[in-house]
């Protein structure tokens, strides 16, 4: 998995699994997911993303045991 914040361009995007994007879905006004050829969700774009997430330069991650 990798994100990357584009301060300039203010879009933040995750990405999941490195497979080719086959089509992307605006889920919500700003909001794209990215789909490969099997209709997985593969990627996720947030535009302004200043606006929505409340520090798009930094992010936490955890891993929790099963």
């Amino acid at each position: 998995m990798k994100a990357d914040y584009d301060s300039q361009a203010d879009i933040l995007t995750v990405v999941f699994n490195d497979a080719p994007v086959d089509e992307s879905d605006e889920i919500r006004p700003g909001v794209i997911l990215d789909y490969d050829a099997a209709g997985n969700v593969i990627g996720l774009e947030i535009l302004d993303a200043s606006r929505r997430v409340s520090n798009p330069a930094t992010m936490e991650f955890a891993v929790r045991a099963a």
